[in-house]
């Protein structure tokens, strides 16, 4: 089912911002099958990081070193976790992101997905204190998806988010997530 997810998410044309001032990232949304899971990490907290301590997609920041924004997903996610990938396991890209929350950084953020034929250990290092792989399942049981309150750099807001064992996983991550999991249950 996996191959045939990735396979639809890489014939949509994927929306590019024009906003070419801000800094970019990209992110990297690894899929595994039997069962269908994706690998989820948790930031390590750190001063002055915006996103400490959240559940995220391994990722980070453009480099000029980095000769487009899939090298940065490929060299972030081995930073972070040690998994390194091949450019050939990147099966589509899905639409740039900002953040909506206007506290926070003005980044473009851009997903790629990964599907691999098993799942790799994934390590933890300075930036991530815990990696592990997620079945989609557990994010699509009802109940697990819904509303909360949260504390985003002093402001109160209401986010939509999947409540899981590891924590709540919320903002970019969610946007990322959810038409993905959308597109995979309509598929079983």
């Amino acid at each position: 089912m996996l191959e045939r997810l990735v396979t639809n998410l890489s014939r949509q044309q994927p929306h590019r911002t024009s906003e070419s001032d801000r800094p970019q990232a990209a992110v990297a949304l690894l899929l595994v099958p039997d069962p269908d899971r994706l690998l989820l990490i948790r930031r390590a907290e750190r001063d002055g990081d915006p996103w400490s301590g959240q559940l995220a997609l391994p990722g980070g920041r453009y480099h000029t070193a980095d000769v487009d924004l899939l090298a940065t997903a490929i060299r972030e996610t081995e930073e972070e976790t040690g998994i390194r990938l091949e450019r050939g396991w990147c099966r589509a890209e899905l639409d740039d992101l900002v953040p909506r929350t206007p506290t926070l950084p003005p980044i473009m953020v851009r997903p790629f997905v990964f599907l691999l034929l098993e799942a790799i250990r994934p390590g933890v290092s300075n930036e991530v204190v815990h990696a592990a792989w997620r079945p989609l399942a557990d994010l699509v049981v009802e109940g697990v998806h819904g509303s909360r309150t949260i504390d985003v750099r002093g402001e109160s807001r209401v986010v939509a988010g999947y409540q899981l064992p590891e924590g709540f996983l919320w903002g970019m991550t969610e946007r990322i997530v959810t038409p993905v999991l959308t597109a995979w249950q309509a598929l079983r």
